[in-house]
């Protein structure tokens, strides 16, 4: 089993290489810890023996880097494939084109229309989709194992001949048309929109996908932004289930043989947020309840308070029942079901945001408890109480991401497009345990001070001068 139950202590443990020669199943570690090149039908495995997992790191003889977590007991293979290129490439007029092309992805390939396609799926006991974010492309596969190969010729063929037929393409055209009209009613949209354009209406992430640019997408530009996202240079793996790193290693190379080798992608800037907008932004919605979101600059995730930051969020909105915001202004007051915060910090962007409905007559009020919560917490601080229930609940259920398959591949493809290190899940929990008092309230005082947010309130909100 790769975990070890709820109580874990947490540890660097070492590293070692091995190499192994295709046919054994038993890997050989060198003396110096290193590979030995002279083998050259060889596979380099370097072995993370760590708390959660343990983590096998090696390169195929193609040139793919892969993770992989060996989980006999199971017949399943997770596997995630990622890009770290996505969004921000699709050409000017014709924002949404990434969108469109991983949508194709599994609607036929090769001799196989879609319902051919999905039919041999079906029959493999295989899935096989594709997904896109403004810095990052991937396709995810879960298989069984006694199917791998069948499974890994389907992926094959999706990668070296995607159909992009007119079926789908207009189906696709015509979900995008809804779509486009529906979210001009949809109060998150609305809201994350007015926000974008307050903090960073001129960065490649605040395009967004039109009618005019959905309209000048074609096939032959989905087939080029297919070849442009997904290369073979780059390209990161992670896989877990009852497969050895000798069987994963030529079931990979064939199945992104058909990938370009390499391609250019610009990475962006990183936003340059403006000013926090004083008074919250309004956009009218006839709708009962006022939908109030909120937002200010974070830090990046190599910076050392983030997970100060973490257990801050927590007992300040991210805890649920067990937050201040939930607390005071469900709780005590009922001016909503539910309000929460998150800090998300991308490479690019950085924000601590939250958000929440209520009455639109009690809108003015609903902020004004939520900036005043703000303000205790930068004058007053957590309390020893709060900081402990943190840690317990941070560092108890972060053995939850590990509980299956597909979340081990998920957490571990996260780590990888972060940039993080193959200790990280050991190291997370000391992480959180090492932030003090101290350090929280002084995060703090940095960070939430209700100036430093931009509010956005969606709906026909009432008592805002009160």
């Amino acid at each position: 089993m790769f975990l070890s139950g709820a109580a874990l202590a947490l540890m660097l443990s070492a590293c070692t290489t091995a190499i192994i020669d295709q046919p054994s199943a038993d890997p050989v570690v060198s003396e110096t810890g290193e590979a030995v090149s002279e083998a050259p039908d060889a596979l380099a495995v370097t072995v993370h023996d760590g708390e959660f997992a343990t983590i096998q790191q090696f390169v195929t003889p193609g040139g793919i880097s892969v993770w992989l977590v060996e989980e006999p007991s199971i017949p399943i293979l997770s596997l995630r494939m990622a890009w770290q290129a996505g969004r921000t490439n699709d050409p000017e007029g014709m924002e949404g084109l990434s969108n469109a092309m991983v949508y194709h992805m599994n609607e036929g390939a090769g001799d196989l229309d879609a319902q051919a396609f999905f039919k041999r799926m079906e029959e493999l006991n295989m899935s096989f989709s594709c997904g896109t974010s403004n810095e990052s492309t991937y396709c995810n596969s879960s298989m069984l194992t006694d199917n791998a190969a069948g499974s890994f010729e389907m992926i094959a063929l999706a990668f070296a001949e995607p159909r992009f037929d007119d079926g789908p393409f207009e189906r696709y055209q015509r979900e995008q048309e809804v779509s486009l009209q529906t979210r001009e009613t949809n109060a998150q949209y609305l809201a994350r929109r007015a926000r974008i354009d307050a903090l960073y209406p001129d960065h490649p992430y605040a395009r967004n996908t039109s009618a005019e640019s959905l309209a000048a997408i074609t096939q032959d530009a989905m087939r080029a932004q297919k070849d442009l996202l997904m290369v073979r240079e780059g390209m990161l793996v992670t896989a877990v289930g009852a497969i050895s790193p000798q069987e994963l290693a030529p079931l990979i190379d064939a199945a992104v043989a058909g990938l370009p080798e390499r391609s250019e992608t610009p990475e962006p800037d990183t936003v340059a947020l403006g000013e926090a907008v004083a008074d919250p932004l309004i956009v009218s919605l006839p709708q009962p309840q006022s939908l109030v979101t909120f937002a200010a600059p974070a830090m990046t995730r190599e910076d050392p308070d983030f997970y100060t930051a973490v257990v801050l969020n927590y007992t300040f909105g991210g805890g649920g029942f067990e937050s201040r915001l939930m607390q005071d202004l469900r709780v005590e007051k009922g001016l909503t079901y539910g309000v929460y915060t998150s800090v998300s910090a991308g490479d690019k962007l950085q924000l601590w945001t939250g958000g929440g409905q209520t009455k639109n007559e009690s809108a003015g009020e609903f902020i004004a408890g939520i900036k005043a919560n703000m303000t205790k917490m930068v004058e007053e601080g957590m309390t020893e109480q709060e900081l402990a229930d943190a840690k317990s609940y941070l560092t108890g259920s972060y053995p939850l991401g590990f509980d299956s398959n597909a979340k081990i591949a998920g957490n571990m493809m996260g780590v990888r497009l972060d940039g993080l290190p193959v200790d990280f899940f050991d190291k997370r929990n000391a992480m959180v345990e090492a932030v003090t008092l101290e350090d929280v309230n002084r995060v703090a005082q940095e960070f939430l001070s209700p100036d430093n947010f931009t509010f956005v309130i969606v709906g026909e909100p009432e008592g805002l001068d009160g």
